[in-house]
């Protein structure tokens, strides 16, 4: 992160003068000003909004939402592997030179440096009534809520790093501590409160912009770290979350691609299909489409299948919930997005399927003999088309795009799915753990209660407890306050952005435990995959079960990053 005065002085100015990225959503649309000069520039208002647009780019990045934030917070909990380049993950083995870790710290500190830099324009832009005093709030709030947004997922990720607070560093500010940096996203939010705008009021155009309700949900979930239940408690009950969001009557709708922006959700990622969907030989990093969803779908549909589902957390579902079906799906399971069968008629619909089936492939044909509808079958499991070395299981939630049909060859299909990063469902379940750790039990099983009756259609079992253990086993009730909302964590937020945040934001050691929970792991297992597939005496899909090493759960600070910067030090577990 070594970037020196002259560099940071000009990403304010260079944040501005961008070719247009023709974005989803209108107040995202930047505005071609390469023929601006220096003492032309934040003469307009559109200028400075151009400035603040541009901290919201930084997050439109597949790099570093997928294979950063998402493997971190699915890769970790054991819940999804990985097959491909990155398979070190599956056992906790990542390095500090992993590129993804890269692309999340850059972009993070330009991020960080576009909203540092844009405070000051802001305010001489009223100043010289260039902005209004409502645009100008409106706008320092948003810098605020997205400085104090980045702070959050990189102290989520790497514990205490660097706090640049001023437009101009020298590049080797040492690492703060984990809590002061929660302790500054706290601040961030707190002043992102008073100045943004409520979702009742943010205009139509403005859509996907932060909002008062997104900044009391990460103000409340920083408090959870620094351990300050009570404040997070504050923070989540106020009225702007409270009375502006809510749970959307059916589960399947949460995530479906006409759902977008919906009412449960509190901050997305905005992106958008635009120009040509043809592979160009990269990635598109800073686009505003991605292939992130693409990633998760089964090696026979789309030729990736580069993340799969632990057949574990298929059989932990809890039976009657309705959250499995469009989750987690396996052998013999049908795609229930409305938006799939709608345009599809579900997986049969797919080309590969259609040619595959057309050419004799036994692996896309059905039980029945017609052309298969489901994930697979219990005879013949989706592995991949390659050398099979994955589970047959794999992420609902990430197909759900009626617009994307798979690639072929060196082929990847860009979306425009949106990516929710907080949804008023884990507002939900972080309250109930604050009443957990607050001493109020019956209000924490009363917050679990209104997630779960969602999640079963309409009352939930009195009785919570996951439908199997990873080897088949009945598993046991769960009467545990704590570990019931670690579970809901589990079942409600898995394959988001949330899960191993949560797990290890509740304390030392409680990651490692509910995992150990979860695939029977111990502190002298040698990691290792279990065969996949069923087995002759009928038993459940292996599992892969791998110990979560002490300090592991913490990710490694990039070596760039170390390289540039002589005062940051190695977290402890990869030295």
């Amino acid at each position: 992160m070594k970037l020196n005065k002259k560099n940071i002085s000009l990403l304010a100015l260079s944040a501005v003068l961008m070719m247009p990225l023709a974005c989803k959503k209108d107040f995202l649309s930047q505005t071609n000003r390469f023929s601006s000069n220096a003492s032309a520039t934040f003469q307009k208002s559109g200028d400075v909004v151009a400035l603040v647009n541009s901290i919201y780019d930084g997050y439109q990045n597949a790099d570093l939402l997928k294979k950063a934030i998402w493997y971190y917070a699915n890769f970790q909990t054991h819940d999804f592997y990985n097959y491909g380049a990155d398979v070190a993950w599956n056992n906790y083995q990542i390095n500090p030179d992993f590129g993804a870790l890269s692309v999340l710290w850059n972009n993070a500190y330009i991020t960080v440096a576009r909203a540092n830099a844009a405070f000051d324009i802001i305010t001489k832009a009223k100043a010289d009534g260039v902005l209004t005093g409502a645009l100008a709030d409106r706008l320092t709030g948003e810098a605020y809520f997205l400085r104090g947004m980045t702070y959050y997922y990189l102290a989520g990720s790497f514990g205490g790093v660097p706090l640049e607070l001023k437009p101009i560093t020298d590049g080797l500010t040492p690492r703060s501590t984990q809590d002061e940096v929660f302790k500054q996203v706290v601040s961030d939010m707190k002043m992102a409160e008073g100045l943004l705008l409520s979702k009742t009021t943010l205009p139509a155009a403005d859509l996907g912009r932060a909002t008062k309700g997104a900044a009391y949900a990460y103000e409340g979930a920083a408090q959870m770290w620094l351990k300050d239940y009570n404040a997070a408690l504050t923070a989540f009950n106020n009225t702007e979350l409270t009375n502006n969001y809510h749970l959307l009557p059916n589960f399947v709708n949460v995530h479906e691609f006409d759902h977008q922006n919906n009412d449960e959700s509190i901050f997305e990622i905005q992106f958008a299909v635009s120009g040509s969907q043809s592979w160009d030989g990269g990635w598109q990093n800073g686009g505003e489409v991605a292939w992130i969803d693409d990633f998760s779908w089964p090696e026979e549909i789309s030729n990736f299948g580069y993340d799969y589902a632990n057949p574990g957390l298929w059989y932990s579902y809890q039976t009657g919930d309705l959250r499995k079906a469009v989750t987690v799906v396996g052998p013999g399971d049908e795609n229930k997005s409305p938006g799939i069968i709608a345009k599809w008629g579900g997986i049969k619909g797919y080309p590969s399927v259609v040619s595959g089936f057309a050419s004799g492939d036994a692996r896309y044909k059905g039980t029945d003999g017609k052309v298969i509808n489901t994930v697979g079958t219990a005879a013949k499991p989706w592995y991949g088309v390659s050398d099979q070395l994955r589970s047959g299981y794999y992420n609902a939630k990430k197909w759900r795009d009626p617009q994307l049909t798979g690639g072929t060859g060196n082929q990847v299909i860009f979306g425009s799915q949106n990516q929710i990063m907080m949804r008023y469902a884990e507002v939900l379940i972080s309250r109930a753990e604050c009443k957990v750790r607050t001493g109020n039990a019956a209000g924490a099983l009363a917050d679990l209660k209104i997630v779960r009756d969602r999640a079963f259609g309409g009352t939930a079992p009195a009785v919570m407890q996951d439908g199997a253990r990873y080897d088949g086993t009945a598993a046991s009730p769960i009467t545990d306050p704590l570990q019931m909302v670690l579970s809901e964590y589990r079942h409600e937020l898995t394959a988001e952005y949330s899960v191993f945040y949560d797990l290890r934001r509740a304390g030392p050691g409680v990651a490692s435990a509910f995992i150990k929970a979860a695939y029977g792991t111990d502190a002298t297992t040698t990691p290792q995959p279990y065969p996949f597939g069923p087995t002759a005496d009928g038993k459940p899909h292996g599992v892969y079960r791998t110990t979560l090493p002490e300090g592991r759960d913490l990710l490694p600070i990039p070596q760039q990053a170390i390289g540039l910067n002589p005062n940051l030090t190695q977290n402890p577990a990869y030295k």
